[in-house]
């Protein structure tokens, strides 16, 4: 057995993880060395900033972490709802993220810390926009859980239970995506530096006015019907 997941959410997801590959590898490449998609190894380098009493580095992880939830707040805010399903305004959140990608390029070119901090923002939109859909676990800008996912499917297969097909493959697309998408981001920043960005940001806000666009054609269309 395995969820059923419409062609929208397989293509969506493995596109939101190449995104956050991208967004990921920029900024630990930039001048910073800092993950900006995730916080699990910004917390334990807080911890250890705090354990060495690195006041200036205690300050600087904790603007990322809740620069990170301010992203997720957000999205909270426009989405309402943790559940994947068309129509919602997931438009405006890509859009909002491509506009927060835009701003961060000059910012960090100019190697300041606020260029990470609209990044990690972004992030944080994006990882809480897209979060279960027919109760698989949907996280596009950190693979643990994915990487859990498929351990626990292998452990399964080494039992002889059912495997849940459609979950892992999820799993499976959502990690080559975030990788491809590192590699591109990886080979674009040493090409172009920051400039780099101009991709996801472009993909994210072409997606999200497409959406949106999208959206309005549904209403219209409803109401010539009505």
């Amino acid at each position: 057995m395995g969820i059923q997941l419409p062609r929208w959410v397989w293509v969506g997801a493995g596109s939101l993880a190449f995104v956050a590959g991208m967004i990921n590898v920029v900024g630990y490449l930039g001048f910073e060395h800092q993950a900006v998609s995730h916080l699990t190894g910004t917390t334990s380098l807080l911890g250890a900033a705090l354990a060495g009493g690195d006041w200036r580095a205690t300050g600087s992880l904790l603007c990322l972490i809740t620069a990170f939830m301010t992203g997720a707040v957000v999205s909270g805010m426009i989405v309402q709802d943790s559940t994947l399903r068309l129509g919602r305004r997931y438009g405006v959140t890509l859009t909002v993220e491509s506009l927060l990608l835009f701003a961060a390029i000059p910012l960090f070119k100019e190697h300041q810390l606020a260029g990470a901090l609209l990044a990690a923002t972004a992030c944080g939109l994006q990882n809480a926009m897209a979060t279960t859909y027919s109760g698989a676990v949907i996280r596009t800008t950190h693979l643990s859980g994915m990487f859990t996912d498929l351990g626990i499917g292998l452990g399964h297969a080494l039992r002889g239970m059912p495997l849940p097909t459609r979950r892992l493959m999820l799993s499976g697309l959502i990690i080559s995506g975030f990788l491809t998408g590192a590699v591109a981001g990886g080979w674009l920043f040493r090409e172009f530096g920051y400039d780099a960005l101009w991709v996801p940001a472009t993909v994210t806000g072409l997606v999200g006015l497409g959406y949106v666009g999208y959206r309005q054609w549904s209403r219209l269309r409803q109401d010539s019907e009505a």
